[in-house]
């Protein structure tokens, strides 16, 4: 196992060896059954599939220990309890279509992630991030509809969007760690300022069945993007936006224990930690880690997954894949894309399209590696979800 993981991290730490060019992007067409037409593009040697359509504010997945796919979804912008935990149904590798969508778990407040962990028994877990909680409960393989009674084992603040405080960052992202911990992360209650509640931007750490808990990390305004590869946590992090449309970086983080990652006092701005003048603090800045990655600002990287497989294709092989969801104001047009992320090495762009002048055709969420060669990733602007590969995989 030490083995695994000491070539991962080498893989990891010396990516910028490889020297991959910028591949050559084409516009696929995209039909969707809503009647919409438009283009993505990407490598001429892959090929795009919306797999699943006519979902709402689809968001992150997760594969069950009995190999079928699930997914949240927000149901949409506003603070809610309309959201849904859909199972991914029949998937169809040869059409690259899932040929059921299954209301799995219903009326939940905006339900960013779910992770499943089996336990040292055998016993299957699905844990659920809302807003205001984390639950776990019993998972039964082959079941279409969760019964099992829920376990809260964390409580979050939830003052809403329109609360004089707190009303900022309604998402909550778990990873499983290879460690035997859960991870979740908690968003900052405003865009910047000392915050009230010490659970905010920080990421919390604790035993399975919610014990032990204590922040992990701090100093992190909204690390949305959490996943736990090879024997690290890794985190996508968004800087904040009173600074102008140049700055600050978005950032990427191999996550270190107890380490404070600067918000709000410090910014990334061009891979550098600088200190913001409004929320000066007596130790300042320079014990801030830097990040691992940067992504432009206001760019909104979420999801990501790595690929790290000798048989993957050159343009993506030791890189991550990185969903930039866009800036909130499509005018400043950061983001609308996904990018090729090694450590060292200049972003590549793998998809864009989804911004065309002022027109937003979509916005990238989270990407799920299926294996060497494809993957599928979230719209949750257009409620599709898609798979990408590699032509002539099958």
């Amino acid at each position: 196992m030490m083995k695994i993981f000491l070539i991962l991290w080498i893989s990891l730490c010396c990516s910028m060896s490889v020297l991959a060019e910028q591949p050559k992007l084409v516009p696929h067409q995209i039909n969707l059954k809503s009647g919409k037409q438009f283009s993505l593009n990407l490598p001429a040697n892959y090929e795009i599939i919306p797999a699943a359509e006519g979902l709402k504010r689809v968001r992150f997945f997760a594969k069950a220990p009995d190999g079928r796919m699930f997914v949240s979804d927000m149901h949409d912008l506003s603070d809610n309890q309309k959201g849904t935990i859909y199972l991914l149904d029949q998937w169809n590798a040869e059409t690259g279509k899932f040929a059921k969508v299954i209301p799995y778990m219903t009326g939940l407040k905006n339900p960013n992630s779910i992770q499943f962990y089996t336990d040292a028994d055998g016993q299957d877990w699905l844990y659920l991030a809302e807003t205001h909680q984390l639950t776990r409960r019993k998972f039964s393989r082959g079941e279409l509809k969760s019964t099992a009674k829920a376990e809260v084992l964390a409580t979050f603040p939830d003052y809403g969007l329109s609360y004089k405080y707190g009303g900022w960052h309604l998402t909550r992202t778990i990873a499983i760690g290879g460690n035997g911990k859960i991870y979740i992360s908690v968003g900052s209650s405003c865009n910047a300022c000392t915050e009230k509640e010490t659970v905010r931007a920080t990421v919390l750490e604790m035993n399975p069945d919610g014990s032990k808990q204590r922040i992990y990390a701090q100093g992190l305004r909204n690390a949305v993007g959490l996943k736990w590869i090879g024997n690290f946590l890794f985190a996508t992090n968004q800087g904040v936006d009173h600074l102008g449309h140049g700055k600050p970086d978005e950032t990427f983080y191999a996550l270190k224990a107890d380490a404070d990652y600067g918000w709000p006092s410090c910014y990334v701005s061009n891979a550098k930690v600088f200190a913001d003048p409004k929320f000066k603090r007596r130790s300042g800045c320079k014990n801030v880690p830097a990040p691992y990655a940067s992504f432009p600002s206001h760019s909104s990287a979420l999801g990501f997954d790595y690929f790290d497989q000798s048989s993957s294709d050159s343009a993506i092989q030791n890189s991550f894949l990185v969903a930039l969801h866009g800036s909130t104001d499509a005018s400043i047009g950061h983001g609308y894309k996904i990018v090729i992320m090694r450590k060292g090495q200049k972003l590549e762009t793998f998809m864009d399209g989804f911004l065309v002048g002022k027109k937003v055709y979509g916005r990238p969420c989270d990407i799920y590696r299926i294996d060497e060669k494809s993957f599928y990733f979230s719209d949750d602007k257009s409620g599709v979800i898609y798979y990408v590969r590699e032509k002539g995989t099958l």
